[in-house]
């Protein structure tokens, strides 16, 4: 269900815009001892019978154990086993799921060719009418092999994969410590915001199902692929193992 995009729009600049972030409705801090399963699912394995590769060749392995809470984040840790990368992947479906507001993450990213970790949501109604009319949101996409750069990208029936309605912005210290990846969603319009600045807009004219799914909860999802269509397709495997820190997710009303 994660694609390859990209439109580039405006590619390299950073508006100046500060978000309104407004009042905060949910968070997670990651500061137990385990990972709520209350609140988070995990997804296993290589995404096969139905999406092998997870839809996009990617060449990980997810599991339980590739994750830790420390220090009150979280940790996902991404390694080469033998031939195989194994990673760890997890969502919010059924559990915690949101309609407008401003979604927030703060993260450090891990580094090197072939890594891709995102934040990121999908259409509560996926089961039902599959991707890409349920829609999706990547708040953050990073690939290591082009460094210091962002993605964020929608997808929906009209525009996905390749033609996804996407944009890169340069940060030249993304690699370095903590940063915020968020997006304030109305019923209007979705802007992208990289430590509180704005990315990124998409306002469609129509709000067709077609173009704007997003009038439905979504969940999200953290996780880092190896490889894969937009990740690779070459890994360096001297980079691993390679660490995605989460400090906190972020849900604030509009």
């Amino acid at each position: 269900m994660k694609k390859i995009s990209l439109i580039l729009l405006l590619a390299g600049t950073v508006a100046s815009a500060q978000v309104k972030k407004g009042k905060l409705v949910w968070e997670e801090t990651f500061n137990g001892k385990t990972l709520n399963e209350k609140v988070w699912n995990f997804e296993l394995g290589d995404g096969c019978p139905n999406v092998c590769g997870w839809g996009n060749n990617e060449r990980q392995i997810y599991t339980k154990t590739n994750h830790r809470l420390e220090d009150g984040k979280l940790v996902i840790t991404t390694k080469k086993e033998g031939d195989k990368y194994t990673s760890t992947r997890i969502t919010t479906a059924g559990k915690k799921e949101f309609k407008y507001g401003y979604m927030e993450a703060r993260a450090k990213l891990p580094v090197g060719h072939g890594i891709w970790p995102a934040f990121w949501m999908l259409g509560s109604n996926i089961s039902k009418v599959g991707w890409p009319l349920a829609g999706e949101i990547d708040i953050l996409e990073y690939i290591g092999r082009e460094p210091h750069t962002a993605y964020t990208t929608l997808h929906t029936q009209a525009h996905h994969g390749d033609k996804a309605s996407s944009k890169k912005t340069a940060i030249a210290d993304i690699e370095k410590g903590f940063h915020t990846y968020g997006v304030k969603w109305t019923p209007e319009q979705m802007e992208f915001f990289i430590d509180d600045k704005s990315v990124y807009t998409y306002v469609p004219e129509n709000k067709s199902e077609e173009v704007w799914p997003y009038d439905q909860p979504f969940y999200f999802i953290l996780n880092t692929a190896v490889g894969g269509n937009f990740g690779g397709p070459d890994v360096d495997d001297s980079i691993f193992p390679q660490e995605y820190i989460i400090d906190y997710v972020r849900v604030y009303a509009n």
